[in-house]
């Protein structure tokens, strides 16, 4: 049974549209289940963390979302539209870091978002290409800012650290002003510092400009603080919820099919005891 819907106040906005909404989905890959009957909706603004063990679907949610993957059933709907054609949509695929030799500048990394899909180069000549190209400046100087690379965008890719390197590849995503970003792994093999501090930019980017960011993370602990929301990916099975509902003793041993504990370590870490890929994915003891 459904609940009744009130009627809006006279006056009242009307509800966000969400921006990511999928209705009792099943993947399959290779004649293999990777989950089903997920249904879950991202609101704009929000910043959601997808975790879950190694090979349970976390990437895959991505390329389903981006449209990369078909959908054995259910539905999806992105900004309002059925279907995933990939429009306003920022992405981060998983990397590994740049080659110290690389002589390209970061700015002309992060410049790909913008014109990385075009044929040729563009002539003076052509109508407006001089008007044009002075707002892609702006833009790529505004977004440089945006995520603290301003400072080093005239380096050469290679020559920076693992930090840097990750807020160029943000940049090159948000530049074309995305409403949604979607980060695949990007804390992976930094340092808990610049862990954070991809995270706080992330918290940043939702809050100050509505984008919606939807991160693949290998360890909670770094970023729970900015999260308004985790999506555990479990034994083909997806729950979703504040952190502190999810990430729990209760919830990780339904999805798991196995007890499971969570603790809290003195420092405050979450700990997860169970299964050997739970506790090797939250880094537990």
């Amino acid at each position: 049974m459904q609940a009744a819907v009130e009627p809006s106040a006279p006056g009242a906005p009307a509800p966000a549209v969400p921006v990511v909404r999928l209705t009792d989905v099943s993947v399959r890959l290779g004649g293999r289940e990777i989950w089903s009957h997920v249904s879950f909706q991202v609101d704009p603004g929000e910043f959601v963390a997808i975790l879950g063990p190694n090979g349970g679907g976390k990437s895959t949610l991505l390329k389903v979302i981006l449209g990369l993957i078909p959908l054995a059933s259910g539905s999806l709907e992105v900004a309002g539209l059925r279907g995933a054609a990939g429009r306003g949509i920022g992405y981060l695929p998983q990397r590994r870091m740049f080659d110290p030799s690389l002589r390209i500048r970061a700015r002309d990394v992060a410049q790909l978002g913008l014109d990385g899909a075009r044929w040729g180069v563009p002539l003076p000549w052509q109508a407006g290409w001089s008007s044009r190209r002075r707002d892609e400046e702006r833009r790529l100087d505004e977004t440089l800012e945006l995520v603290g690379a301003r400072g080093y965008a005239d380096r050469p890719i290679g020559e920076l650290s693992g930090g840097e390197q990750q807020r160029v590849l943000i940049a090159r995503a948000l530049v074309h002003r995305p409403a949604l970003l979607l980060l695949d792994e990007p804390l992976e093999s930094l340092d808990l510092g610049n862990q954070q501090a991809i995270s706080g930019l992330a918290r940043q980017i939702c809050k100050d400009h509505g984008v919606t960011v939807m991160m693949v993370a290998h360890d909670v602990n770094p970023i729970v603080g900015d999260l308004d929301r985790v999506l555990y990916i479990a034994g083909g099975r997806a729950a979703v919820g504040p952190p502190e509902s999810i990430i729990s003793t209760e919830t990780l041993t339904r999805l798991y099919g196995v007890p499971i504990e969570v603790m809290r370590a003195r420092d405050g870490r979450l700990v997860v005891v169970g299964t050997p890929e739970a506790v090797s994915y939250h880094g537990g003891h």
